[in-house]
C-alpha cells in the first residue's frame, strides 16, 4: 500500500487528511463516525475568549450545490475549552489543532498565551476571517497588515506551530500569504469560506438571518484550488488546502497543486464517516497508478513557472 505520511512543518501527520474547522465540532461529536486515529489530525471549531451565542436563526441554508452558513463562531469560551474539551481531546491518537478567534489584536494572544499551558493542543489555526471590531468590522484577513500583526502577535506567546486560516475573498491572496509567513506563520490555511447569499423570491427574504454568509461545498473546490496554488508559488511554508473537497481525487489534486495536506468540512454535514474513509481510498487510487508515496505528488504541476519557493526541511514528530 501507498506511504501516506506527510510532514506538515514540524508535524509528522499519517496521512494529509484533516477536518476543517467549524464542521467537526471538536472532534468528539464525531467519534462515533469517526476515529481520530483515521485523520492526520482534528482541527477545532473556533474557541474565543468570552462565550459567543452565534447569529440568529436561520444560519444555515442549502442551495442546489452548497452550504451557507453564518454560525457567527458560537462557542462555549476558552474557559469551558479548557475545563471540558481539552481534557477529553488529549487521549485522541492523533495531533490536536485549536483554532482561535478574536475581535481584537490582543484577544488572539492571549488566547494563544493561555491555551500555550496546554499539551494536549499541538498546534494554533489562527481564524483571520474573524470581523476586526478596532478596524472597522472589516476581516483581520483581508488586510495584509492587520493578519500579520496578528500572526506576530499569536507567534511571541507560544512555542507550538501556528497556521493561519486565509479567506478566498480578497485580490491577491498570494499577499496576504507572504505577510502572514513574514510574521512568523508556520503555514497557511487555503482557504475559509467564499461571501455568498440565497433569496427566496416569493418570500422576498434571505436565505440567513444575516443576509450574507459563508459559502461551501463542492462549488468553491476551483476557486479553493486557485488559491491554494497562489499561496504555494507565493511563500516557503507548508499550505493546507481547504474548500470543495468530496473524494480522494480532490486531495490529490490539492497535494499536485502544492498544498501538503487537506482539510475536509462540508462533506462531513453530508456523510459523517467519508472522513474516516477517505485515507484508505487515496491510497487505492495511488496504488492504482503505481505511486507509492503520496508525498512525491506535492507541488508537481506543471504549470510552465519555474520552480516554487524552497521549503526548509524539518525534522517530523511522532
Amino acid at each position: 500500500m501507498a506511504s501516506l505520511r506527510v510532514t506538515l512543518g514540524t508535524l509528522a501527520l499519517r496521512n494529509p487528511v484533516l477536518s476543517a474547522s467549524g464542521t467537526f465540532g471538536h472532534g468528539l461529536e464525531m467519534q462515533g463516525f469517526c476515529p481520530p486515529s483515521a485523520i492526520g489530525g482534528l482541527v477545532s471549531k473556533t474557541v474565543t475568549l468570552r462565550p459567543r451565542p452565534g447569529n440568529p436563526l436561520p444560519r444555515l441554508c442549502e442551495t442546489s450545490g452548497g452550504l451557507l452558513n453564518s454560525i457567527g463562531l458560537e462557542n462555549r469560551g476558552i474557559d469551558a475549552y479548557v475545563r471540558d474539551v481539552v481534557p477529553v481531546v488529549a487521549s485522541a491518537d492523533t495531533w490536536i489543532v485549536t483554532n482561535i478567534g478574536g475581535e481584537a489584536p490582543g484577544d488572539f494572544a492571549e488566547l494563544a498565551e493561555r491555551l500555550d499551558a496546554c499539551d494536549a493542543i499541538d498546534a494554533f489555526e489562527v481564524n483571520l476571517s474573524c470581523p476586526n471590531v478596532q478596524g472597522g468590522k472589516l476581516p483581520f484577513g483581508t488586510d495584509p497588515v492587520a493578519a500579520a500583526r496578528v500572526i506576530e502577535l499569536v507567534r511571541a506567546r507560544t512555542r507550538k506551530p501556528v497556521w493561519a486560516k486565509l479567506s478566498p475573498n480578497v485580490a491577491r491572496i498570494g499577499e496576504m500569504a507572504r505577510a502572514v509567513e513574514g510574521a512568523g506563520a508556520d503555514a497557511v490555511t487555503a482557504v475559509n469560506t467564499l461571501l455568498g447569499m440565497a433569496v427566496d423570491w416569493r418570500s422576498r427574504s434571505a436565505g440567513l438571518a444575516t443576509v450574507q454568509g459563508g459559502y461551501s461545498g463542492p462549488p468553491i473546490k476551483p476557486v479553493a484550488l486557485r488559491c491554494a496554488w497562489e499561496c504555494s508559488r507565493a511563500v516557503a511554508i507548508p499550505v493546507i488546502g481547504c474548500g470543495g473537497i468530496q473524494c480522494a481525487a480532490d486531495v490529490l489534486e490539492f497535494l499536485v497543486a502544492g498544498c501538503t495536506a487537506v482539510q475536509v468540512g462540508t462533506w462531513s454535514f453530508a456523510d459523517p464517516g467519508a472522513l474516516a474513509r477517505l485515507p484508505g481510498e487515496i491510497a487505492a487510487l495511488l496504488d492504482a497508478a503505481r505511486v507509492d508515496d503520496v508525498g512525491c505528488l506535492i507541488g508537481t504541476l506543471r504549470d510552465g513557472l519555474g520552480p516554487r519557493p524552497v521549503r526548509a526541511a524539518t525534522v517530523a514528530g511522532a
